[in-house]
């Protein structure tokens, strides 16, 4: 059996799950389920049965039922494999680079804030971890290394920091079993998650770097890589909907990164035979003091913002606050984790009163020397907090942008003005690498940079 079909691990609820593996070759697998019920009292239904092809390998769907356990799955032929301690439940698969790989403990000399606090309470038998082993390949397989853990301090220290506070919170809120697993490689492009056949129409990407990097030694550096050695090996795995954290290593491109993300989105869902059902949440890049002119961290959260309308049944979180100059790894993990969870609570899970979204941009108005910006994801707002709002410029037909007045209004909009610009045609907020956003909705959720030109 592949690796996450194991002992401790988590079978999405209420639905019907892929479970596959290998076995003799031409035979019939039996998997006997202790939930499986049907049939008469002479003949109940106690198992599936599916018929293995010639090299041995077989896969099949089964009915899994409301949340609980712990269960025991047999699968056998001539041969028996015994799961234990099997859980069900909610699974989400996350995966990313290094800010998704960051563990609770966190990176030398990187914290994660309040971290050492937070493990006093990983100890938790319904929360369940899968970390894969990093595996770069230049054709799909359909293995990969790692094993399913309950969550204890130990584990968790070591884990994904998003991803376990994720998967904590949510296993508090729900009072279900959640099983988290986490694919992830720190340093890596979104195009080596993504398939060979979602980067047909991106020649250049597919290319990209093979004249430039030892592939032996960094293998993980190419297009397709990482889907094919740490995405492709679970393709099916019955999941609730994913999380992503990437970007960063993107930023010499934001224009094609917003091309490559919806692609890459609908490859997976293909690939786990969903159409948009599966939801895809995502973490905007926080800012950062880049010192590369060549490379644009607030392209890609406008890339990233963008995205958003691209990508059916998709949500972002929106970091604008949270992030540090110095490091590309912010320490405010936890922040991250609740803006992911609210989007999931609110829309995948169907909690009412729960605000999920910042502040997006919606439209400018111009009245004299006045611009006044309408928001979305603000129905009860904006506010400051009681911080000054100083990240905001204006700019006129030539193209000079300089520091604005801005002030909000009583409908939820709000006004950007400039002495200096009597004939304002363009507007930004927070448009730089590294800034400290102030703008946020009455539920403390932050704006998102943004900018009205093109230029």
């Amino acid at each position: 059996m592949p690796a996450m079909f194991s002992d401790n691990m988590v079978l999405q609820q209420n639905t019907q799950v892929a479970i596959w593996g290998s076995g003799n070759p031409s035979s019939i697998i039996h998997i006997s389920c202790p939930w499986r019920t049907g049939g008469t009292k002479q003949y109940p239904i106690l198992e599936y049965a599916c018929v293995s092809d010639r090299s041995g390998s077989w896969r099949t769907f089964i009915k899994t039922p409301t949340a609980g356990g712990p269960y025991t799955i047999t699968i056998y032929d001539k041969d028996t494999v015994t799961i234990n301690n099997v859980l069900i439940g909610e699974v989400w698969f996350c995966s990313g680079q290094s800010n998704m790989e960051m563990p609770m403990r966190g990176f030398k000399n990187q914290p994660v804030a309040n971290s050492n606090e937070m493990l006093l309470e990983a100890d938790n038998n319904q929360l369940r971890l899968f970390d894969t082993k990093r595996n770069a390949n230049v054709i799909p397989v359909d293995t990969v290394g790692g094993e399913w853990k309950m969550s204890n301090t130990e584990v968790a220290s070591e884990f994904s920091a998003v991803a376990y506070m994720y998967g904590s919170m949510l296993q508090k809120k729900l009072n279900v079993p959640v099983g988290i697993i986490v694919s992830s490689w720190g340093g890596t492009k979104i195009q080596t998650w993504m398939d060979a056949e979602s980067l047909t129409d991106f020649p250049k990407d597919i290319k990209e770097y093979t004249t430039k990097i030892d592939t032996s030694k960094e293998k993980h550096k190419l297009a397709t890589t990482l889907f094919n050695g740490m995405i492709a090996p679970f393709a099916g795995y019955g999941i609730k909907g994913f999380i992503w954290y990437q970007g960063e290593t993107n930023r010499y491109d934001p224009a094609g990164y917003l091309k490559l993300l919806p692609k890459m989105v609908s490859s997976w869902r293909t690939h786990w035979q969903s159409k948009d059902s599966l939801p895809f949440y995502y973490v905007q890049i926080a800012p950062y003091g880049n010192k590369d002119t060549t490379k644009s961290v607030r392209g890609v959260r406008e890339a990233q913002m963008k995205a958003m309308a691209i990508i059916p049944n998709s949500g972002m979180a929106i970091t604008t606050d949270i992030g540090t100059e110095a490091f590309i790894h912010p320490p405010y993990k936890k922040e991250v984790s609740q803006r992911l969870l609210y989007w999931a609570l609110a829309k995948t899970y169907g909690y009412k009163g729960i605000s999920y979204c910042g502040p997006i941009y919606n439209s400018m108005f111009i009245n004299k020397n006045i611009a006044t910006i309408k928001f979305d994801y603000a129905e009860r707002g904006l506010s400051t907090y009681g911080n000054d709002l100083v990240n905001f410029e204006i700019a006129g037909e030539d193209k000079i942008f300089y520091q604005a007045n801005a002030k909000i209004q009583s409908d939820g909009t709000l006004n950007v003005w400039s002495e200096k610009v009597p004939n304002p045609i363009a507007v930004r907020y927070a448009w730089k690498d590294f800034v400290k956003g102030e703008l946020f909705n009455t539920a403390g959720l932050p704006a998102s940079s943004f900018r009205t030109d093109e230029w």
